[in-house]
């Protein structure tokens, strides 16, 4: 485990909180002492942290890598920061992006014409974590003269097939 000041801040916080409860308890101040200095990394570990991960929304950031995108859809997430901001898709043709990421789940509907734009296509990234998250995460990739030319991700509404509209 690495020690960092945030650690140390978070343990300082539930040492403080755990002596002050204890404290109404027992009015002897080294007995409430030696049991929060006890009981701190416990209630950390088992409560403080778990909470910590469930309300925020960090996640894992990670390297594109072709295998992975075909493979694991749900964490495709992961990988979507990383491609957009080193431009790896940028310049390459539909050919070769529909042999990287497989191919489109589905095309941008283009409302002027009432037809499927064919030089928009959509990949689903999957649901980030968090006990909040109503949204899943997209990806539309541009294309102009067969080249990518923008990767622009956004977030859709997650439904569910029993509910009632």
């Amino acid at each position: 485990m690495i020690i960092t000041p945030l650690l140390v801040i978070f343990l300082l916080i539930v040492f403080v909180l755990l002596f002050l409860f204890l404290n109404t308890v027992d009015k002897r101040k080294w007995l409430s002492g030696l049991i929060s200095l006890v009981l701190t990394p416990i209630v950390f570990f088992f409560m403080f942290y778990p909470f910590l991960n469930i309300i925020s929304s960090y996640h894992h950031q990670k390297y594109f890598n072709s295998e992975a995108w075909i493979e694991n859809p749900a964490l495709r997430y992961e990988m979507i920061d990383n491609t957009i901001k080193s431009d790896t898709l940028i310049g390459f043709s539909k050919d070769k992006v529909t042999a990287l990421l497989g191919k489109a789940e589905w095309l941008t509907w283009d409302k002027t014409k009432d037809v499927h734009y064919n030089n928009k296509w959509n990949y689903g990234l999957g649901i980030e974590p968090g006990a909040f998250t109503d949204q899943r995460e997209c990806v539309e990739i541009t294309f102009k003269d067969n080249k990518v030319i923008s990767l622009t991700p956004y977030q859709e509404d997650l439904t569910y097939e029993n509910e009632k509209e």
